[in-house]
């Protein structure tokens, strides 16, 4: 299977139970709209509800008006596990995480952090991460919950290791997990590489479908195999 061109490089689910992909580059290239930081190929996993966008059980008119507590919302704290076998070449740990989450709030803070943004500041994009160093490539994983990454640098990982878990860091909109494999471990000189997820189910009406070393759209609700 090819895919804009490319075959993609087969790598492990990263979450269990059920999620969407937000961005996908089953959607769109570049998945985030952009080459920059070796996103080309960039996915982001959520956690929602059957409402469009519905990623938490608060009404739109609250959330609009009043905002919603952070680790209400769906996914958060969720373990997130490493999808290849490699090296941890970085783990930053310790970025605050804004507790209350308001829609109109961090669409006005990512455009901001786009418009000023200087390359000593990526750290602050991707808030806490975790990047793994493997045969495939390098695998960056972002806006991970404060205290939770469960790795350090140079610690050898098998896929399936947990490496941290979700959260709402950086420039991020909700508790979701970015994930990107790239061609070298600096996201700010490497290149993006098309990935595939190696083993993943995808409803269709009401029955599950197994994929294998697919690419899900924005429109499939998948999960992982073990959801069961």
């Amino acid at each position: 299977m090819t895919f804009d061109g490319r075959d993609p490089i087969p790598i492990a689910f990263p979450l269990r139970g059920e999620w969407q992909a937000l961005r996908t580059p089953g959607t769109r290239v570049p998945s985030h709209g952009t080459d920059r930081f070796a996103q080309r190929y960039a996915y982001d996993l959520w956690r929602v509800d059957h409402r469009a966008g519905g990623y938490h059980p608060a009404s739109r008119l609250r959330m609009w008006l009043v905002g919603v507590r952070t680790r209400d919302c769906y996914g958060w704290g969720e373990a997130i596990h490493s999808p290849i076998d490699g090296t941890v070449v970085r783990a930053v740990d310790g970025i605050a995480e804004r507790a209350w989450l308001h829609p109109l709030r961090e669409l006005a803070r990512i455009a901001v952090m786009s418009l000023t943004f200087r390359p000593e500041r990526a750290t602050a994009l991707a808030g806490n991460h975790v990047i793994v160093q493997g045969a495939e490539g390098s695998v960056l994983v972002a806006h991970l919950a404060p205290g939770s990454v469960a790795v350090s640098v140079g610690q050898g990982v098998r896929a399936g290791e947990r490496l941290g878990r979700v959260g709402h860091t950086g420039n991020s909109t909700a508790p979701h997990l970015h994930l990107q494999l790239m061609d070298g471990s600096e996201p700010l000189t490497a290149r993006g590489l098309l990935a595939a997820f190696r083993e993943y189910e995808v409803q269709r009406g009401d029955a599950w479908e197994r994929v294998r070393d697919g690419i899900p759209t924005a429109d499939d609700r998948i999960r992982s195999v073990d959801a069961r």
